[in-house]
């Protein structure tokens, strides 16, 4: 893993270096400040975009498959997915630069559910990378991005 972790910028390896270290409940008063909770957030998104590109370009045929690399992105994106959504605390949503919706707060239910469709549907992507058929990761992973883009339609700004 560290071939993949090498070409990620630095606070993005930090991310998931911190993440090693915090659970969910631990991340969420580790943050001193609610343009923190924004950054760590933001870092992680982009983190896992980074990680699931890469998988989801194999899965296509866009690129030449490995199933080596798949399995390295893989377990990025299993550990990653689930760090973004310990950073929507109180206060970050008046932070200048924050691209998430008022309805992440407003309907807390609603993004719940979304999140864990998220994870429902990045466990179903784990098993098809653990079966070893390209066809199978492309299926999952289409659920996956069809997920996050829900997520996005929903609590995202747009243009961002």
């Amino acid at each position: 893993m560290p071939s993949i972790l090498a070409k990620s910028r630095s606070p993005l390896l930090a991310l998931l270096c911190l993440a090693g270290a915090l659970s969910g409940a631990q991340a969420q008063g580790a943050f001193k400040r609610p343009s923190d909770a924004v950054e760590y957030r933001q870092a992680g998104f982009e983190l896992m975009a980074t990680h699931f590109k890469r998988l989801n370009d194999m899965a296509q045929g866009k690129v030449p498959y490995d199933a080596k690399a798949v399995e390295d992105n893989m377990a990025v994106i299993a550990v990653v997915s689930k760090l973004p959504f310990t950073a929507f605390v109180p206060g970050s949503e008046k932070v200048k630069g924050s691209e998430a919706l008022p309805e992440v707060w407003s309907q807390p239910a609603k993004f719940q559910e979304a999140a864990d469709k998220l994870q429902a549907e990045v466990g179903k992507l784990q098993a098809a990378v653990k079966s070893g058929k390209q066809e199978d990761v492309k299926i999952a992973a289409g659920a996956v991005g069809q997920s996050c883009k829900a997520c996005h339609d929903n609590f995202k700004q747009k243009g961002h």
